[in-house]
C-alpha cells in the first residue's frame, strides 16, 4: 500500500572491513547514509537462519538483484532484528554477494517503522514483522506488509513481501515515474529560463526609470 511516511533516523554499528583494511572492525552507519538521495528496496524479515527467510525471502531478492536495479533502484537491503555477527554469518552461509545486510540489533529502526512485534511464543523475543518497501530519498514510496502484524501471531505469512510482488510493482511504476521526472525537469528548465530572461530585463528597466 502507498502511505505518507518517512524512515526514522537511526544509527547502527556493524562489523565490516573498512576500505584499505584487512580485518573486521566496528563501523558506524546511519539510515541517512543508506537512504538519503537514493531510491532503494528494503525487505525485512523475522530472523536470520530461519526457514522461509533462508529458503525463499533472501535468496529471491539476491537472484533478481540486477533486474531490480534496472527499475531505477540504487540498492537492495535486507533488515532483521539480529546482531551484525549473525547477519554476516547468515549472508556468508547463503552465499549472498549483492543484497546488503542491515543488522537492526536493538530494533530501533523497526520500532520507529511500527514493525516491531513480540514473538516470545517461539522464544524469539522482539522481531520485525515481515515486509518489503520502496524508499525514495527517505520517503516510503510503497510498502508491502504481511498479514498478522500483532504480537505472537500464529503463523508466518509470506504472500506480498516476496521479490516477485516487489518486481511487479517496480516494473509497473517505472514508466510512470520516468514520465513524471521528465515533466518535472522540463518545467524546471522552463522556470529557470524565464527567471534568467527576467534577470536580463532588470537592468533595462532600471535604465528607463532613470531617464
Amino acid at each position: 500500500m502507498a502511505i505518507e511516511m518517512t524512515i526514522p533516523l537511526v544509527k547502527w554499528n556493524k562489523r565490516a572491513i573498512p576500505e584499505g583494511e584487512t580485518d573486521y572492525e566496528w563501523v558506524e552507519e546511519s539510515s541517512q547514509d543508506l537512504f538519503e538521495g537514493k531510491r532503494v528496496v528494503l525487505f525485512s524479515l523475522p530472523g536470520a537462519f530461519t526457514p522461509t527467510c533462508s529458503s525463499t525471502h533472501l535468496p529471491g531478492y539476491e537472484a533478481r538483484y540486477d533486474e531490480i536495479l534496472e527499475q531505477d533502484i540504487d540498492e537492495v537491503y535486507c533488515l532483521s532484528v539480529n546482531d551484525s555477527f549473525v547477519m554476516n554469518a547468515w549472508f556468508a552461509d547463503q552465499g549472498i554477494v549483492n543484497v546488503k545486510p542491515i543488522a537492526d540489533g536493538n530494533g530501533e529502526f523497526t520500532r520507529h517503522m511500527g514493525m516491531l512485534v513480540e514473538k516470545s511464543a517461539v522464544c524469539f523475543g522482539l522481531r520485525s514483522q515481515r515486509y518489503s518497501a520502496v524508499i525514495d530519498n527517505g520517503r516510503v514510496e510503497m510498502i508491502f506488509c504481511e498479514q498478522g502484524k500483532e504480537d505472537n501471531f500464529a503463523g508466518d505469512p509470506f504472500e506480498v513481501s516476496d521479490v516477485d510482488t516487489m518486481f511487479s510493482y517496480l516494473e509497473t511504476a517505472r514508466d510512470v515515474r520516468r514520465e513524471e521526472i521528465k515533466r518535472y525537469e522540463e518545467a524546471q528548465a522552463e522556470f529557470e529560463e524565464a527567471q534568467a530572461q527576467a534577470e536580463e530585463m532588470e537592468p533595462v528597466a532600471d535604465s528607463n526609470e532613470d531617464e
